[in-house]
């Protein structure tokens, strides 16, 4: 093995290969996010650009709401992964706070499984969703862009988060529970 993957002691190390699928589920997340993020821009500039020209008298983009709607599906499929990473989903936590932290962290171990298997679940129908679309050949109406991408990004976007939920599952599992020793003498 090599020192990456053995503790301070020298023994093997059985977070690394968790630590491994954690950097790699962060990173994947905030690449979906920032290709997010810049589909928005080019939508908010196809509007701005739109705007601009209906006002000075020559016409906005044609199809310009049609980019706009393809443009918010793809990029909210996209936000997920990170959304799921980083925990930011709408919680209530009201009643849960009452409980000790053991019991709020096996309460979010539970949470994270359920929200895994829900993305499985969702990304099942929706693959069938883009053989559909795909088979149908359905277009928009406008620019005749097929509707069928949104449900390649929607299926990206759905998978990762699937991943991110089960890599948050792993990764409380290796945790340790008790708290690392520090070297301090006392």
């Amino acid at each position: 093995m090599s020192g990456a993957t053995r503790d301070h002691n020298g023994r093997g190390n059985r977070a690394a290969p968790i630590h491994f699928l954690g950097q790699f589920v962060d990173r994947a997340c905030i690449a979906s996010a920032a290709v997010a993020g810049a589909v928005m821009l080019a939508v908010a500039v196809t509007v701005t650009l739109s705007v601009t020209m209906r006002y000075i008298g020559i016409g906005g983009i044609r199809g310009d709401f049609e980019i706009v709607e393809m443009g918010c599906g793809i990029a909210a499929f996209l936000f997920l992964p990170l959304c799921q990473r980083k925990g930011n989903h709408v919680m209530v936590d009201i009643f849960s706070m009452a409980f000790p932290q053991r019991t709020r962290t096996i309460l979010d171990q539970l949470w994270e499984i359920l929200f895994c298997c829900g993305w499985v679940i969702i990304f099942w129908r929706v693959a069938y969703g883009l053989i559909d679309m795909f088979d149908y050949n359905d277009r928009s109406m406008l620019l005749r862009m097929p509707t069928w991408i949104i449900y390649g990004f929607a299926l990206f976007g759905l998978g990762l988060s699937a991943l991110t939920a089960l890599s948050k599952v792993i990764e409380q599992f290796v945790r340790p529970t008790t708290p690392p020793q520090t070297d301090a003498p006392q």
